[in-house]
C-alpha cells in the first residue's frame, strides 16, 4: 500500500474550504493527474454521493468510481474508489486551526491482483503525485480562501457582525 498524507493551513472559512474538496469534481482543479472529474449524481452530497475521475497513468487513463463512504461536513469526508487494478481511500479533514482552517487531506492507493508487484515502485511515485496534487491544493484553498474574504466572510464561517 502507498500512503501520502499533507497538512494544508489556509486563512479561510472552514465551510467553504471544506464544501470545495468534499465536492471530490473540483479534484481535476487542483491535482494535475487528474484529466476528468465530474459529479455523477444530484442532490446534497453526503454519504453515497459519486464521482467519476479519470487519472492520467503512463500510456494510459484510467477511470476511477469514487464513492462517499463517510460524510460530516464541514468537518470530514471519507470517499473510495476501486477498480480491476487497485482500491483508492480518500479521507480529507478540516478542522479549525486558531484563526486559520487546517485541511488534512490522507490517501492510501492499494494495487490488486498482478499489479501488487509493482507497489514498491508505486511507493516512491505516489510520494511525488502526492506532492503535485498538494501544490494545487494549496493553491486552490487558497482561491476559495480570498474568494470569502471578498464576500466578507471570516475564518469560521460566519458573517462579519454588523
Amino acid at each position: 500500500m502507498a500512503t501520502y498524507r499533507t497538512d494544508i493551513d489556509v486563512d479561510g472559512p472552514v465551510e467553504a474550504l471544506f464544501d470545495h474538496v468534499a465536492n471530490f469534481s473540483t479534484a481535476q482543479e487542483w491535482d494535475p493527474g487528474v484529466v476528468e472529474a465530474r459529479r455523477l449524481d444530484d442532490g446534497p452530497l453526503g454519504v453515497g454521493s459519486e464521482f467519476r475521475v479519470v487519472v492520467s497513468v503512463p500510456g494510459r487513463r484510467l477511470p476511477l468510481h469514487y464513492v462517499v463512504r463517510d460524510y460530516d461536513r464541514p468537518r470530514l469526508v471519507v470517499l473510495e474508489a476501486e477498480s480491476s487494478m487497485l482500491r483508492s481511500y480518500d479521507t480529507i479533514r478540516v478542522q479549525p486551526a486558531g484563526d486559520r482552517a487546517r485541511v488534512t487531506y490522507e490517501a492510501e492507493l492499494t494495487l490488486k491482483g498482478v499489479s501488487r508487484v509493482a507497489e514498491p515502485l508505486l511507493r516512491l511515485a505516489f510520494r511525488r503525485i502526492g506532492d503535485r496534487a498538494a501544490a494545487g491544493l494549496r493553491e486552490a484553498l487558497d482561491r476559495v480562501a480570498a474568494g470569502s474574504r471578498e464576500q466578507g466572510a471570516v475564518p469560521d464561517g460566519r458573517p462579519p457582525e454588523a
